[in-house]
Formats: C-alpha cells, structure tokens, sequence
C-alpha cells in the first residue's frame, strides 16, 4: 500500500544524499501539460455494462443506480413541492431554534428596514436573498445568528398613498395617522408574506416596526442624547423644500435629474459706487455693470449681494456692438465674447480683492443696493466669475450672509409661490413656472436682461412626488454634521466596506453635508417632542422634557401626542423641573422627525450590543440609513453601529433599462416563482431559480434579470440535480453509519476524491466567508464538472456497477460518494436550502425527522490529506493523459498498455497502484480506463508494429522544494487482444460469449 511505501521512498531519496521526514507530504510541481480531466468526460472511455444496454442474461446481476429523487420539477408540482419542504423541514421554526442552542459565536446581520409602501419586488428579493445566504451559512457553521427583519413605517410616500386622492384636507392629524398604519400594515403584511415564501429565516412574529411605541422610545433616547450634547438645534436657514410635498427635505431624500431643463439668464447689476482701485482706473470711462449668470432666475428679487473670487483676476469689457462696459472674470471673456457674438475689448484689469468696496444697483427693486463681496465658493467654469447671491435660496448664498450679516428674507412660500414681500407683480405666481418667467420680463424691461437661454443640468427631485424642489429658509430642527463629521471618518476608517471602491463614495456624502435637517412639516412620523411659548415661541426641551414624552410613546405610542391633553405631555413635575412657566403657556410642536432619523436610530431599539457584524444594502444607502445610522451612533456611542458594510447594486432588466411599467419590463418575483398566466411565456421557476439568480449574479454591478438569465439558472440547478441524482441512486441500500470504509482502506482514487473534496470545502467556506456566493457557484460548477463529472465519475462506474455488492472496492467507492453528496448537498444549503432539504430527505445514514440545517456544515476532516496520495494519482493521471492524446476519438478500453518509468520516486508512486507486474483489475487499470496494464522499468523490445508510442515526464516536488525529481515515463498502447465481456462490457474476457473472470466469479457467487 501507498502509505506503507513512504518509508521506503523516503529511505530511496535517503540514498540519493539527502534526507527526507518520515512520513512527509510529496508536492507535485508543474510537470504536464494536462490536467487529470483532459480528454476524459462522462461517457469517453467509460465501461457500459450490460444492463445499460438493455435487456439481457445479465440484467439483473448488474447494480444499476436507484432512486426516487426526481431529475427535474416543473409547474405546479415544484412548487407543491418547495413548500412542502417548508413544512417538513421545519424553515418557520429554524431562527428560533438555532437562537435557543447553545453556540460560542454570534453573528449579527442588521435589517435594513424596507419602506412599508408597495408590493415586494425584485430589489426586495436581491436584498433579502442575499442576507438569508449569509445568516444561513454562519448558522451552519454553528454560530448563533441574531437577524431581527424590519420595516420602515412612517414618512410621506406612505401617507400620500394611503390618503389617495383624498389628500389632508378636512382631516386631523390622527385620522392622517389612522389610514397611513393601516396602509403601512397591509404593505408590510404582502412584503412579510413574499420573504417567508423565498425561505428568508426569522423569526416572522419578532419583527420590528419604526411605528412600533417601544421604537419610537428608543429613537428619542438617541434624539435627547445628542440634542444634550448640543449637536440638535433649531434653526432659520435655507434648506430643501419640496413644494409638492409642502416639506423640507434632507439631501437623502432627493434625487437629480440630469435633464432638468432651466432658463438660463446672464443679467446686469449696474455699478452704483465702483470700487476704490476700479474708480482710480476706469472711473471716467461710463457706467459700468456687472455681469452675472443664473439658472434660476425667480431668486433675482431675493439678491443680496453679488460674490467674486478673490484671487481671480477679473476684466472691465467694452461691447464691441454697444459701447456697454461689463465686469467679467478675465477667464472667461473668450467665452463670453462667443456667446454675446460680439468682440469684448478689455479696458482694465483688476484682482479679485480689488473689488471690495463696490456696491451695485438691484436690477427690479428700486434704491435697493447690495455690495460686491468675496467668496471662495465662486468658480470659473461656467458663467460670467461674478455670482448673483440670494442667501434664503441657496446654501453657499447662506453661509456668505452668515459671515456678512446680510439680510437672509424669505419671498416663498410653502407651495413655491412668491409672498407679498416679493411684490405685487410677483405675489401668488409659481417661482418654478410662471413667476420665473414674470422676473424675465421685469429684467427685460429694465435693461438688465443681455441673454436667456435654455440649460440642461443636473437638479434635484423630491424622491417621492418627481417633482422639482427649491432652496427657501425655514425654521427647522438639524443635526450639526460638521461637528460630527471627523469622528465619523475615524469610526469609518475601521469599517470593512465590500466593495472596498464604495468607501470614497461613503466619505464623499459626509464631506457634502454640513448639517442635517430632521424636522419634517408633516403628520405620519414620530413627533419632535418640542414644545412652544404662545408668545415668545421658544422652543421647551429639555431631558425632563423629552424623558417625560419618551416613557408615554414607550407606554401608548405616539399617537398620545395628539390624544392626550397638553396637562399629560407636560405635567406639573416636569414644569417645574424644566423651571418652565404654567402649562397654559405652552403649545406642543407639530412636527415630525425625518424617517433617516427613524430609521438611522434602530441600532439602538433592535440590536442587542449597539453594534452589528455586518449592514447589508444597496449602494442607495450610501447617503441614506449608511450615513444616517453612522451619524447617530458616533454621536452617541462613538463608533460605526457596524463592523462591515456589504453594499450591492441595483437590479436592471436584461437590456440593460432601467425597470418601469411603462416599458412593460418589470420583473415580478412572485411571477418568477409560481409562474404567469401563460407558462410557455412565464413559467414557474420556483424559489431556489430566484436564489440562484441572486448568488449567481455579480452584486457589485448592475444586476440583470429576465427570461434568459432565469432559465440559465434553472438549467444550472437540473444540472445540478442530476449529478445529485446520480450519486443518490448509487447510494440506495447504503448505510454510511454501518459500512462506510475507513479511509485508510480506500481504493487510492477514493482517498484522492476525500483530498479534493477537503480542498473544495474549504475554498466554499472562503467564499462564503467573503459574502462570495457567486465564487461559491463557480466552485461548485468546477468541482461537479471537473473533479466529478469528467473523472471521478467515468472511472468508477465499472466498480460501481459491476462489482459484488458489499465488496470493498464499491464499499470504498460508495463511502466517498456519500462523502461527495454530503459535502454538496452542505455547500449549496445557504444558496438552493429548498433543494438541500430535499436532497438530505433521500440521503442516507439520516434519522428520521433529522434536517440538514440542523446537522452544520460540511465534515471534512484533516486524514483525508494523505502523504503521497496525491503525487501518486495526479501522476498516474499525468501518465494517462499522454496515452489518451495518443488515441484521439478512441475508447481507451480496446487498449493495453505497457508503461515504462525510469527507477525512482515516480516508479514507487506508481507501483502502489498495482501490485503485481500486468493487471486487469488493478486501481492504475481503473485510472487508465483500460483492457490491462503492465508497469515496467522498460519497454520490451517485441512490441507490435501497431503499438502507439507516447511519453513525457512528471515532476515531484518533495519538502517544499528541497528534493525536485523529474521522472520521465513513456506509454505503449496496443490494441487488445482480449474480448469484451458480455456482463461488463469490459475487454476482459477470453472469449466473446464468455463472462470476464472477476464478472464469473460474481455470477458463480450469485447461484
């Protein structure tokens, strides 16, 4: 035997000078041009026994596999099937189970809480899939997962749909409130419903909701923290209104539109008082005006200044068409000279700083002058370098007005029309529409229009109603970022983030956002626990204050805000520890916090420690509950709620679009399982084709789904099925428990099969381990379709078959097909657990009522690692490979072969293979797949004329490199002289009508 030999291997290199271990690993090195697969497949040179060819003497005598577990399921019968399992493998209790066992580890997964406002779509199964394959493969590697699934219940997209057309009017906030829970609940109870289907593990009746009282206590615990640390207050300064929503919005809350159009002005500011330096220098050449540039011409009456950059260099123009005299940056008259069609001569040149000083005359509103201040926010790229400020409609605007105090009034209300303070001309009309176009028409008028033109830019949305939003000022709550901004870069900078190329986008979102605003002018959300003075309207809010609220949404909801009276919300004791006047004196606030913050905050109301392993979203989140939750946990416990992000992209259709109804192109994942009203168009896939799909896919991109990429993966899984199916069959009357073989007894390629399993088991928990279901997928295809299919396969089939039953070879045999099928059936539960239960449902060795999920993972063990073993097969396959090359398109079993290997470490590695000189039956014979084999230290000198010749040499690395030996061999292949055997369908037999000698010793037993 092989092990047996090492020794004396050892002993022989021993000789040759140099010591060897006792018992040590040899290493292949790179020695042939092909692997142990090449030119060898299912069915080349595989034996076929007489039973596969039909009826004959010999039928019955040949073991054939068995078994009831079908190839393929379709229509209604899978999906009958898949939730049958459910039943009997008990996937409803599995997470309460494995929570209650005993485990050293736990891992955590944290919901991200979907948006309890629609249906469950493909998003919703690519996210959901994707964290079930990851809490499933760390339940079976024994650790306990704590995975709390959540929903995301409050804010305006749920309110708008359950209002309908109705709208707000006539209705209180608790009727608003009434309609939006049940609209949320019915939502929440179709999503919960689809996630169960697609074999999600949870515990479905522990879940947890934002509406939810004792979550909504947790989010004001995290509130009065940070509004203690000075980081929430309340503030006038511009933000994002939507005036379709009639809210403020959070920058999270937009999107942008790359084809927004604008009408694009270039305006004129006269010069009223010139700048001390310009006044010296060009002071008696005529007015001049300064140009600027805007796409937003309804924010002209609210200009308060107009900015330049400093360090720039600007020039005064005379028009070559009108004499007028404009101030532009230098930089920019070429370009500005194209788009006058006029030449602009330069009359003086002037720094930025030269500037100051100046103050020009507003275009439409008379005796109203605003000053030439500077800002480093001004750039050249566009425009004329001067740029129009108006500090209540634009952030930058905002933060000159801040250090300059100018004044920050707003002309716009609520809806987005302009206010009485904008004028009469002005008052009541659409700033984004009608209003836009009266302000045209005033410049115009004036003299102060040079240009109008149309421009397509980038411009943001209201990501619920699709509809434009503009910058107005508004008294609101806010989280300062800015002072947050640097401890969340540290708490980042110790965050896995996969993919790795995401962490500059999560770094680029912080740096975009000095300040976060919370407060939202709506009904359906937790409310701000604030409450007012009727005459002074200042704000109460205190840790009284807010620890008196939090217990009573912890006790009734925060419904109670509305129900109960002012004297419960704000009872004598915490009025007088508030130091506050009487309660007659005080109004509760009326509005909500922003749902980032709802959900940003469930850290603190879900996870058992405040931090999980793993956050797993779509690259959406990145500004989202990423960010949000980053922000409100650094603030308040000073690190990342997380120890790695895992964020995945968005599902497209196959070509490429973006999915909507109106292109007809919508994937619906229920269509997906059970099928559509015509199944030769939609048929039904079932669960497991939709996981595939998710592991399979390449996350970090754009993932594609359709008819194609469906019944790819469904004819992966049949695939699939059918190598299961085939080592079920060869396994029925098998009892592992009872005759599995002890390793060390094996047949060499049996123990080579344990080797490569090992390897395959352990490159499946790597992959895994990397949230690396799609390697795992093209590991398993390789190991089937390689290792299995292509070899392992087509060589045992004849001991299988054809040998005694309880013989040790097919014991041996059999012993590593149970291995294989276990090994498997574990490494694809995570991703296919409906096809793994059933598999483990035919298995052997089980007891009944065992479940695979409850039995861990894959066993390998460290023996299947044997010394030697490898060199041995892996050369035996080198050698074989040559002698296949030379037969091309022939069966290998019409052949003898005669194998010649120079003495030493090969000859031995070989010879363990077979015993004796020449060999029908011998385990090199399997290998070879052929009639007989002789192994020789020299070719005999008497071979045929019709011998095929073949050589090469195998290189055996032994200790790592120390000992290198390349053994050439040379393989001489005749055609036999044998019959085939009626029985195996071998050539091993004397005679055509005669069994081969081992096939009648089997049938003479049989008597």
């Amino acid at each position: 035997m092989l092990l047996c030999r090492i020794s004396a291997v050892s002993q022989s290199v021993a000789r040759w000078g140099t010591s060897v271990r006792r018992g040590a690993l040899l290493h292949p090195a790179l020695s042939f041009n092909s692997n142990r697969c090449q030119n060898v497949s299912s069915t080349e040179g595989t034996v076929h026994p007489a039973a596969a060819q039909g009826a004959g003497p010999y039928r019955d005598s040949v073991l054939l596999p068995r078994t009831e577990f079908p190839m393929k399921l379709t229509g209604q019968n899978l999906i009958d099937r898949e939730v049958q399992i459910q039943q009997e493998c008990g996937f409803a209790e599995l997470y309460s189970w494995q929570r209650g066992r005993k485990a050293k580890k736990e891992y955590c997964l944290h919901d991200g809480p979907p948006y309890a406002n629609g249906d469950p779509h493909v998003g919703h199964a690519l996210n959901k899939i994707l964290k079930d394959i990851q809490n499933r493969f760390e339940m079976l590697r024994g650790k306990q997962v704590h995975y709390v699934p959540g929903w995301d219940c409050h804010g305006l997209p749920i309110e708008l749909k359950a209002l309908g057309e109705l709208g707000t009017s006539g209705l209180s906030p608790l009727q608003i409130r009434q309609k939006a829970r049940e609209f949320a609940k019915g939502a929440i109870a179709r999503q919960r419903a689809a996630f169960q289907r697609w074999g999600v593990m949870a515990d479905w009746d522990k879940c947890y909701y934002t509406f939810d009282g004792t979550y909504e206590a947790a989010q004001l615990k995290v509130f009065q923290d940070m509004h203690s640390k000075g980081l929430i207050y309340q503030d006038y300064k511009p933000v994002f209104w939507s005036p379709s929503s009639r809210t403020a919005l959070a920058e999270a809350e937009l999107e942008y539109n790359p084809q927004h159009v604008s009408k694009a002005i270039y305006a004129t500011f006269a010069l009223a008082t010139l700048p001390p330096k310009m006044a010296e220098a060009v002071g008696e050449l005529g007015s001049i005006s300064v140009l600027v540039w805007t796409t937003q011409p309804w924010t002209i009456p609210a200009n308060q200044a107009v900015c330049f950059m400093p360090n720039a260099q600007y020039s005064v123009v005379k028009r070559r068409d009108s004499s007028q005299l404009l101030l532009v940056a230098t930089e920019r008259v070429s370009s500005l000279a194209t788009l006058l069609s006029t030449e602009l001569e330069s009359v003086g040149t002037f720094t930025g700083a030269e500037l100051e000083g100046g103050v020009c005359q507003h275009p439409t509103i008379p005796r109203k002058e605003v000053p030439l201040l500077p800002a480093n926010f001004v750039t050249m790229g566009k425009g004329t370098g001067l740029v129009h400020t108006a500090p209540a409609h634009g952030m930058e605007d905002y933060s000159v007005a801040s250090h300059f105090k100018l004044s920050v009034e707003c002309i716009v209300d609520e809806e987005g029309r302009f206010t009485e303070l904008a004028g009469p001309e002005l008052q009541s009309l659409s700033v984004m529409g009608e209003g836009n176009d009266t302000v045209i028409s005033m410049l115009k008028a004036v003299g102060s229009l040079v240009k109008e033109e149309e421009c397509v830019h980038s411009y943001p949305y209201d990501w619920r109603s699709k509809e434009p939003v503009v910058i107005r000022p508004s008294k609101q709550w806010f989280i300062n970022i800015a002072s947050l901004k640097d401890k969340a870069k540290e708490a980042l900078a110790k965050v896995r983030v996969i993919p790795e190329s995401a962490r500059g986008s999560l770094l680029a979102h912080l740096d975009r956002r000095p300040y976060w605003c919370i407060s939202r002018q709506r009904s359906w959300g937790v409310p701000i626990p604030v409450f007012y003075h009727k005459e002074t309207g200042e704000p109460l809010i205190n840790k009284h204050t807010v620890s008196h609220v939090t217990q009573l949404f912890s006790e009734k909801g925060s419904d109670c805000w509305w129900e109960l009276p002012l004297e419960s919300l704000l009872p004598p004791e915490v009025l007088k520890k508030s130091k506050a006047g009487e309660v007659t004196d005080y109004e509760r606030g009326d509005d909500v916090l922003d749902i980032w913050f709802d959900s940003g905050t469930s850290w603190a109301a879900v996870l058992e420690d405040s931090r999980a392993d793993v956050y797993v979203e779509g690259k959406d989140q990145i500004g989202g509950w990423f960010q949000s939750s980053l922000l409100t946990s650094v603030a308040v416990q000073k690190m990342a709620p997380y120890k790695a992000l895992m964020i995945h992209d968005f599902v497209i259709s196959e070509k490429g679009e973006k999915m909507s109804k109106s292109l007809g192109n919508v994937v619906d994942p229920d269509t997906v399982i059970h099928g559509g009203e015509d199944p030769s168009v939609s048929p039904a896939y079932g669960v497991d084709v939709l996981r595939w799909w998710v592991a399979e896919s390449n996350v970090f991109s754009e993932v594609q789904i359709g008819p194609n990429v469906l019944n790819s993966a469904r004819d992966s899984i049949n695939k699939l099925r059918n190598t299961l199916k085939f080592l079920l069959g060869n396994l029925q009357g098998f009892d592992p428990r009872t005759q599995a073989v002890d390793p060390k007894e094996m047949h060499y390629i049996d123990q080579y099969l344990l080797h490569l399993l090992r390897n395959y088991s352990m490159k499946m928990t790597d992959a895994y381990n990397d949230f690396g279901a799609g390697r795992a997928i093209r590991l398993l295809q390789a190991f089937i379709t390689r290792d299995l299919s292509k070899f392992y396969f087509s060589i045992i089939k004849d001991r299988l078959y054809c040998d005694p039953e309880d013989s040790l070879g097919r014991r041996s045999c059999q012993t590593v097909l149970e291995e294989i099928l276990d090994g498997v059936t574990r490494s694809i539960a995570p991703i296919l657990p409906h096809l793994a239960e059933e598999v483990y449902l035919h298995a052997p060795g089980h007891n009944e009522g065992e479940t695979l999920f409850r039995s861990g993972w894959i066993k390998s063990s460290p023996v299947w690692r044997r010394p030697g073993l490898e060199e041995a097969v892996e050369g035996a396959c080198a050698i074989r490979d040559s002698f296949l090359s030379s037969i091309p398109g022939r069966n290998a079993a019409e052949y003898e072969l005669t194998i010649e290997i120079e003495p030493g470490l090969l000859f031995e590695l070989i010879e363990s293979l077979q015993d004796e000189p020449t060999s029908s039956y011998s385990q090199l014979t399997e290998l070879m797949m052929s009639s007989q084999t002789t192994l020789t230290s020299a070719l005999p000198r008497d071979l045929p004329a019709d011998a095929l010749i073949s050589n090469g040499s195998f290189l055996i690395n032994l200790e790592g490199g120390v000992i290198r030996e390349d053994s050439a061999y040379q393989v001489a292949a005749v055609p036999t002289s044998m019959a085939r055997c009626p029985r195996c369908r071998r050539y091993t037999s004397n005679s055509p009508d005669c069994p081969c000698p081992r096939c009648q010793t089997i049938l003479t037993r049989a008597q």
